[in-house]
């Protein structure tokens, strides 16, 4: 399977990949087929897992391998200075969106929406509020197979690993928004609706972060860092504040250090 993967062009497994990590979204969204609602220290724990997920992705996948392509390309200061800006930039980046898009985060009362003043529906913002997260991911996701189709540092089989693990930490992030959706009286049918449409805008980052890596090479570190200063940027200002709203601070730092694990476990079998 993967062998029929490998041979497509890196545009191409960017989507593929990018589907595959808003399916999981689906399937997690999915779970409101059979639960109305989910008991917090799981889904704290599972948004935990999430970030441990991230923060590992954002070093083993991207953020080492845009360091060992600087230095290779002559970098100045061992090549640290395209991947300090690539990743202060993606967290300014993921920081204005922040400010201005207007959302909601799972769990939080109807005025702590961020962003600006808005009628959008609760429902809307929380959509708004995962799609915040899916953004840098699908970005990520497309880089990395840019890169190991560039034949870069980075390998076809890191770029897997780093889709599965960004599959994984959306599952959760699918039940996030759809369960609290269906416990404020949506339907089951319109509330894994939304909760999957927080997801589409990760084939379309994937292939625009494949793309820009392919026909752009120079800008290779630079990308790699920009995902991971935007995945962590979202790790540190959604999902971590998210996975302590509910008073399980232990349980959601285990999640981390299992999600991190996982992760870097990923990496190291498949890279």
């Amino acid at each position: 399977m993967l062998e029929f993967f490998e041979a497509w062009g890196p545009v191409q497994q960017a989507l593929g990949a990018g589907l595959f990590t808003w399916g999981m979204t689906a399937a997690g969204a999915g779970l409101v087929f059979f639960f109305k609602e989910i008991n917090r220290k799981i889904l704290d724990g599972m948004l935990g897992f999430a970030a441990g997920v991230m923060i590992a992705a954002s070093f083993w996948s991207l953020l080492s391998p845009a360091l060992e392509h600087s230095e290779a390309s002559g970098g100045s200061y061992n090549g640290i200075f395209p991947v300090l800006f690539g990743f202060v930039l993606g967290g300014v980046g993921m920081r204005l969106i922040d400010i201005y898009l207007p959302h909601l985060h799972p769990g939080a009362p109807p005025e702590e929406t961020e962003g600006v003043k808005t009628t959008w529906h609760r429902s809307m913002l929380l959509v708004s509020a995962i799609t915040l997260h899916n953004i840098p991911e699908g970005l990520a996701v497309g880089v990395a197979f840019g890169a190991a189709a560039a034949g870069d540092e980075q390998t076809f089989g890191a770029a897997v690993a780093l889709a599965i693990g960004i599959g994984l930490q959306n599952f959760p992030e699918g039940a996030a928004v759809s369960l609290p959706l269906r416990r404020e009286g949506l339907s089951r049918k319109d509330s894994f609706w939304w909760g999957q449409l927080s997801a589409l805008v990760e084939p379309v980052a994937a292939v625009l972060g494949a793309a820009i890596v392919v026909f752009m090479d120079p800008l290779l570190p630079y990308a790699l860092a920009f995902a991971a200063g935007a995945m962590i940027f979202v790790v540190v200002e959604e999902l971590v504040p998210e996975a302590h709203r509910g008073k399980n601070g232990d349980i959601a730092t285990m999640g981390v250090m299992l999600g991190f694990s996982v992760m870097m476990c990923l990496d190291v079998a498949l890279g």
